[in-house]
């Protein structure tokens, strides 16, 4: 069966509702904006937002089972090339599991169902003839724990170029320039024999992400990367994601609201499986077009 493909051209409602959020990007003051940006020096979301950048994953009704047990709702969203999309909500609303719906990882526990498509380069994820292991090569994932190999620090960057069979030398190259693009080069360069397992919780993480990069992805997952972090190491890790968005799209889920507001241009509020809203992250936060965002980013629950 031929496999569906993303229409190059946007739908005149998406286009029309893009220039809007532009618009309205360029003429309001963003004073909370502003007061999170002191937090990451100068990096500022609003002036990198592209809300015309074509969609990397087009995620279309999407309806996610647990045995009978459904936890996604008709979960529609465009995925923006080289944004980050922050996807927030309560515990247990559902946004890690749909995070997972996007590089298939759901599909390790078993009487697990998905619905709806996601297009990715132009094929459905979700389609039983695509090659999960590739799939997950292209769109990498960082957890919510540091889940370093018990391996050294080299050969926790160098696994899955192994696997792939590559020669020596490319990998000892691919090794540096990912413990580089990770911002972990220059506190590990001298003991990379070392076991990963004696790194500290932020350094460990960032190696799991020089891990993922290795591959070469086109898109990154993270999984609440910095929850077990203390705020040192967060503020490197979303240092490192503002570099990083310059070269991949990436989806991160946070229960940390500020720090969506900080890294994201894009973000997702989830409640009880279902998206009930979608915007540029300073809209969201500061004009909700539905009562229950509202209610969440203003701590009346959740």
């Amino acid at each position: 069966m031929e496999q569906p493909h993303l229409d190059k051209q946007q739908p005149v409602a998406q286009q029309i509702q893009d220039e809007t959020w532009q618009r309205q990007w360029i003429s309001e003051q963003k004073p909370e904006v502003e007061t999170e940006q002191s937090v990451m020096g100068t990096f500022d979301p609003t002036k990198t937002l592209n809300a015309r950048s074509e969609n990397k994953i087009d995620v279309r009704n999407v309806n996610f089972y647990y045995g009978s047990k459904q936890a996604l709702y008709k979960v529609s969203i465009p995925l923006r090339e080289k944004q980050v999309t922050a996807l927030i909500g309560p515990s247990g609303c559902g946004k890690s599991t749909f995070l997972r719906t996007l590089n298939r990882m759901n599909d390790l526990i078993p009487g697990t169902r998905t619905e709806g498509q996601a297009i990715f380069d132009g094929l459905n994820i979700y389609d039983k003839k695509t090659d999960v292991v590739l799939l997950r090569q292209r769109i990498g994932m960082v957890f919510q724990r540091p889940n370093p190999f018990p391996k050294s620090i080299f050969e926790n960057v160098a696994y899955g170029l192994r696997i792939q069979g590559h020669s020596a030398k490319f990998i000892k190259e691919r090794v540096e320039e990912s413990l580089r693009n990770a911002a972990l080069w220059d506190e590990v360069k001298d003991r990379l024999s070392i076991s990963a397992l004696g790194l500290s919780g932020g350094q460990q993480q960032r190696l799991c992400i020089a891990r993922a990069l290795a591959v070469e992805p086109e898109v990154i997952l993270m999984d609440e990367p910095c929850s077990a972090l203390d705020p040192i190491a967060t503020l490197k890790i979303e240092e490192l994601i503002t570099e990083l968005v310059k070269d991949y799209t990436i989806i991160i889920v946070t229960h940390n609201m500020q720090q969506a507001s900080r890294v994201s241009h894009f973000t997702g509020f989830f409640l009880t499986g279902t998206l009930i809203e979608y915007a540029p992250t300073v809209q969201l936060f500061q004009h909700p077009s539905q009562k229950a965002t509202e209610d969440y980013i203003s701590g009346r629950f959740g």
